[in-house]
């Protein structure tokens, strides 16, 4: 298993913590472990749906009432 790459959106509005995901994803070619931290509440279903239609394995864990952090595999 690659090593994780981490993608700090702490403080970016939606849609910047999907955008930047999609970045990584396009730059590092599949299998890969991402591990996205966000601190907008949006980002949650933004996130889910976009790793339900592309068939990624997303794990979200709320780590405070301001932080969320989503653990992604291509």
């Amino acid at each position: 298993m690659p090593a994780q790459i981490e993608i700090d959106a702490l403080g970016k509005p939606c849609p910047m913590p999907l955008l930047l995901l999609k970045k990584q994803l396009k730059k590092n070619p599949p299998p890969q472990v991402y591990l996205l931290k966000s601190s907008d509440p949006n980002s949650q279903l933004d996130i889910s749906r976009y790793c339900q239609i592309h068939n990624y394995r997303c794990q979200m864990l709320e780590i405070s009432s301001n932080e969320f952090h989503y653990l992604v595999e291509s």
